[in-house]
């Protein structure tokens, strides 16, 4: 078997935002949300498309926005990039889709909860160990909730994530493990494969069972993310360089007054020609 890539953005939806995703979609958010625990018990999947309805609103595309059956609204979104502003992003997004309930004349008690959960293959708060991360509106000093807390956010880290096949425990366990890993396998853990939410998920990501038109728009955004990824790393590598070298030049500087050319340029790892440059540039300073 081979299986497409949940983490991509088109195959993330064909997987949980589909017609016959239903079932999957419940049991998954449980799974992350209430820790396997059945809250939710029936959904609907509805159009992730938010059109603004304020002048000067950008547009909200989300992987997949379902209603539950008390009205409460959960948005999800699965991001591979770490982009700029992307926290903004995720709170800009759950904080619309909030605000755009109400219709003209409806009062604010109409006003449902949003819980935006979103899944990074890239880590947020790397100052934390925690895989799940949830934040509401608390008072600063007591940590008292606010009265209507009504906007949570929900993130699951990926690379946070390192349990082994044989160390999968929970139904959330192994949710992620799929996220994270359906892509490498090459058929379906049995222990997965008992669940029936689960099972189904893999047929659904089963490269078999897809048309070649929905391969090849799969295999387009791997290919985007992977060249974006790539033009990240090499900026963020050529950005310490950078650094590197301005350090560098910094020490030599200081070095001059005090050592040979040969001896700075071993201390620093510049050339030669640079610490000539240097020190070239350095007594014309003095000498103007």
């Amino acid at each position: 078997m081979m299986f497409i890539n949940p983490k991509t953005d088109y195959a993330f939806k064909k997987i949980f935002g589909s017609s016959q995703s239903k079932d999957i979609l419940i049991s998954f958010l449980n799974a992350i949300i209430y820790e396997g625990n059945s809250i939710i018990a029936d959904l609907e999947i509805i159009n992730p498309h938010l059109p603004p309805q304020i002048e000067g609103l950008k547009d909200t595309y989300l992987d997949v926005r379902a209603k539950l059956r008390d009205g409460s609204i959960v948005i999800i979104e699965m991001q591979v990039l770490n982009v700029e502003s992307f926290g903004k992003r995720v709170l800009y997004n759950a904080a619309k889709t909030y605000a755009f309930q109400l219709e003209a004349g409806e009062g604010y008690r109409m006003l449902k909860p949003v819980i935006a959960l979103t899944l990074t293959d890239f880590e947020i708060f790397k100052g934390s160990a925690r895989l799940i991360s949830q934040f509401i509106y608390k008072e600063e000093e007591t940590n008292l909730p606010y009265t209507d807390n009504n906007i949570k956010l929900i993130f699951v880290e990926l690379p946070k994530f390192t349990k082994e096949l044989n160390e999968l425990e929970t139904i959330t366990d192994k949710w992620i493990y799929f996220i994270k890993y359906a892509k490498t396998l090459t058929d379906v853990p049995e222990t997965m494969d008992r669940i029936p939410e689960i099972h189904k998920a893999f047929e659904i990501a089963n490269k078999i069972n897809l048309t070649r038109e929905e391969i090849e728009e799969i295999d387009r955004r791997e290919m985007f993310i992977y060249d974006q990824q790539g033009a990240i790393l090499k900026a963020a590598t050529e950005a310490k360089e950078e650094g590197i070298r301005e350090k560098a030049i910094a020490i030599a500087q200081q070095l001059l007054a005090h050592l040979d050319d040969a001896t700075i340029s071993q201390t620093t790892g510049l050339s030669m020609e640079e610490i000539q440059n240097l020190r070239s540039s350095c007594e014309a300073q003095q000498q103007s």
